[in-house]
């Protein structure tokens, strides 16, 4: 399998010698394994005039990446849906498909860290809020019936447990570092398992979604939501049972305490020692 990268192309906080924004755009690689080194990914930058910015530009800045990196990704995430149309045709006038995805973690780090250290150092650097992403999110979709689990149990593992995660036998999944997240190897990482006999058309189905993060939902009755591309959102179970419910703010909660880091993961039943799909998530907030 080839990599994936991530992409924001947009403007920075600095104003040109004209006064207007410099854009700028940001190519780095997603990390797809536990074992992944974050110093060892790809990275790109380059500024861009405001006068240039168009999907012409942005091709020849992703040729230049490409040639820097040696290959060409199998395909760019990019979570910035109001250049969704400049950032799909130059993705596909060189040939790689993009996907809107909130699984941009390595880029939404870097961006910050270029928000707190680089472009406070250039000149033209105008302090104060940034643009941000807003968007209105659609109402949770019903999963398909045939994709439905017949059961589900929230589950925890410790950090450091995951270290063996290479030998799981696992169909579809992704997973990143842990010490990207900035957590121990003490740290109780909460996750769900979902069991069904159609385990692996289940899992299937769910590794073409883009899967962001779960959250649990109060906001129309309880309810356990998977969240995926840059908007969707699915309702995986509707909580009724006092005790689940219990165990679904245990689950939040935990969330919170690893750094928004959690895991899904399919299994055919709990007996299973494998799994049809198992991803690490993480919930953070988009720059």
């Amino acid at each position: 399998m080839g990599s994936i990268w991530e992409l924001d192309f947009y403007s920075r906080p600095i104003l040109d010698e004209k006064q207007k924004k410099v854009w700028e755009v940001l190519v780095c690689e997603s990390p797809s394994d536990i074992r992944t080194k974050t110093d060892s990914l790809f990275r790109y930058a380059q500024y861009c005039s405001s006068t240039q910015v168009n999907s012409g530009w942005l091709r020849t800045a992703l040729q230049e990446a490409i040639t820097t990196a040696g290959e060409a990704p199998i395909k760019i995430r990019f979570f910035r849906r109001q250049m969704n149309n400049m950032i799909t045709k130059a993705c596909e006038d060189v040939g790689i498909p993009a996907q809107p995805s909130r699984r941009t973690l390595v880029l939404n780090q870097w961006l910050q860290q270029r928000m707190e250290e680089v472009y406070p150092q250039e000149p033209g650097y105008q302090g104060g809020a940034n643009a941000s992403v807003r968007l209105e999110r659609p109402l949770p979709q019903r999963l398909p019936d045939a994709l439905e689990g017949q059961q589900w149990a929230f589950v925890t593992l410790e950090a450091g447990d995951f270290a063996e995660m290479p030998e799981w036998e696992i169909g579809f999944g992704e997973s990143f570092p842990l010490d990207f997240a900035k957590i121990t190897p003490e740290t109780r990482i909460p996750g769900v398992l979902i069991f069904s006999p159609r385990a692996l058309p289940l899992a299937g189905w769910m590794s073409g979604l883009e899967l962001a993060f779960l959250r649990f939902d109060t906001s129309q009755g309880a309810r356990l939501l998977l969240e995926t591309g840059v908007t969707e959102s699915w309702i995986l179970a509707n909580i009724k049972n006092p005790q689940t419910l219990s165990e679904a703010e245990g689950f939040e909660a935990s969330k919170q305490k690893a750094n928004g880091v959690h895991f899904i993961g399919v299994q055919s039943n709990p007996q299973a020692q494998s799994f049809a799909g198992f991803w690490l998530l993480q919930e953070v907030n988009l720059p």
